[in-house]
């Protein structure tokens, strides 16, 4: 199946999606996260069913604003050591997290989720990207860039 369509069918069905980016953006393709949700924010608005929270390095600071919201579904989307290419993307199981080299974030993410789905059952899918570069730098590399375009025009596709 391709990232396409496992993308579509997870949001099959969603009456609200948070898509929450973590992410240093000092840090070149570490803040790839940011990167798509400022694109996203301008090429898209948020309204009741969808919104868009760049969470930066601390998305713990985030959990009670998405309680809050109580959204059906939850895409979280950063840069990802997965032992692939610079650019490739992939969806990330919530159960296969400890799999993989997940960001440099002061919470682990596989916690961030588990105090999330504690008292709530949000559908909740990690969207890593293969990192070139963890340096400091302002913007992604090319590859990382070029995938993180390309996915915010397949989530334009499904959510428009």
């Amino acid at each position: 199946m391709s990232f396409e369509e496992q993308l579509k069918d997870f949001l099959k069905d969603y009456q609200k999606l948070i898509i929450l980016a973590v992410g240093n953006e000092l840090k070149s393709d570490d803040g790839v996260g940011p990167y798509i949700i400022k694109k996203l924010k301008s090429d898209m608005t948020e309204n009741e069913t969808l919104l868009f929270i760049d969470a930066q390095t601390v998305p713990e600071n985030f959990t009670g604003k998405i309680k809050k919201e109580n959204p059906s579904h939850i895409i979280i989307v950063d840069a990802c050591l997965m032992d692939s290419n610079p650019g490739n993307i992939q969806i990330v199981d919530k159960n296969n997290f400890a799999d993989i080299g997940i960001s440099t974030h002061s919470m682990s993410l596989s916690y961030f989720v588990k105090y999330l789905e504690k008292d709530n059952d949000y559908k909740i899918i990690f969207v890593g990207i293969e990192p070139e570069t963890m340096d400091w730098g302002d913007n992604p590399t090319s590859n990382v860039e070029k995938t993180a375009n390309e996915f915010i025009e397949i989530l334009k596709r499904l959510l428009l």
